[in-house]
């Protein structure tokens, strides 16, 4: 299953559209939570439920220690976004000063994440964030860079307004650049459309250079809800969005197989160790939360 990324050129719905996604998924899915600036599920989503103790923080001293001690720590805190524990959430930061100790954590925590995904069949969604560059490259604080660099997928989220293209139109080259440099391959990124504003998909594909690989509804009151929390509106298992986010995530899931099948990757090394621990998440809820 794929590694996605989420990113915006400025606040465009990333976390809200992740939430989406990781809850229509038909598979098991993991949304980390990764945005440098601090996480807002925790309080927003998850009504404060979930306390500092958990949460992508943690995970830097027990990488430290070794690639194992991650990958306990990784799976000791997720969060079960559902009854069934097939939604996990790993909540992001509490403050963005925190941010700068994650910067040798982000490399093996996305191997955790595609050993996840390519042993345990998960959909791994990673909302990253805004993007942040400097010198025309991924900021190497304020952004995840490794994740992006490292996903299946690289998702700008854009909403069909002026704004929104006209923001997100600077950062496409630099972003398309770095990862033919540094990542999986230009072909990678791709758009996710939130439609509001009077451009279409095709419209927004034409300005932007770049495919829109899917687009979910101006959704308000199922947006609200994951963003704020509270109670869910009328109908929120039926909503629009929900029900486009179900068909995004086999969209996603068909656009990273072609691109697989097209640039003939190689399986990547196999890690026993880290697939026995995560496996353990199909098994069992020990440890998790919900």
């Amino acid at each position: 299953m794929p590694v996605t990324a989420l990113l915006s050129a400025k606040s465009s719905g990333v976390t809200a559209s992740a939430l989406a996604l990781t809850l229509a998924s038909k598979r098991p899915s993991l949304l980390a939570e990764c945005d440098p600036a601090g996480g807002t599920i925790r309080a927003g989503f998850l009504q404060g439920h979930v306390t500092a103790g958990y949460g992508l923080y943690h995970l830097a001293a027990a990488e430290r220690t070794s690639s194992v001690a991650l990958a306990n720590a990784f799976a000791n805190h997720l969060w079960s976004m559902d009854a069934a524990g097939h939604r996990k959430l790993l909540p992001g930061l509490t403050d963005p000063a925190q941010a700068a100790a994650l910067s040798r954590t982000w490399p093996a925590l996305s191997e955790v994440m595609h050993v996840l995904a390519d042993e345990a069949g998960y959909d791994v969604v990673i909302d990253a964030g805004r993007l942040a560059l400097e010198a025309g490259h991924l900021h190497p604080t304020l952004t995840p860079a490794p994740l992006i660099h490292q996903a299946d997928l690289v998702l700008l989220v854009v909403r069909g307004t002026d704004q929104s293209l006209a923001l997100t139109k600077h950062v496409i080259n630099p972003l398309r650049t770095e990862l033919a440099e540094l990542g999986t391959g230009a072909d990678a990124l791709g758009l996710l459309l939130i439609e509001e504003g009077p451009y279409r998909a095709h419209q927004v594909t034409d300005v932007l250079k770049t495919p829109v690989l899917a687009a979910l509804p101006f959704d308000s009151d199922t947006a609200n809800y994951l963003t704020n929390g509270g109670r869910p509106p009328r109908g929120y298992n039926r909503s629009p969005l929900l029900r486009h986010a179900r068909t995004a995530m086999e969209q996603f899931e068909a656009a990273a197989s072609r691109r697989s099948i097209q640039q003939q990757y190689p399986p990547r090394p196999a890690n026993p160790q880290l697939a026995g621990v995560l496996q353990r998440l199909t098994d069992s809820q020990g440890g998790m939360r919900g």
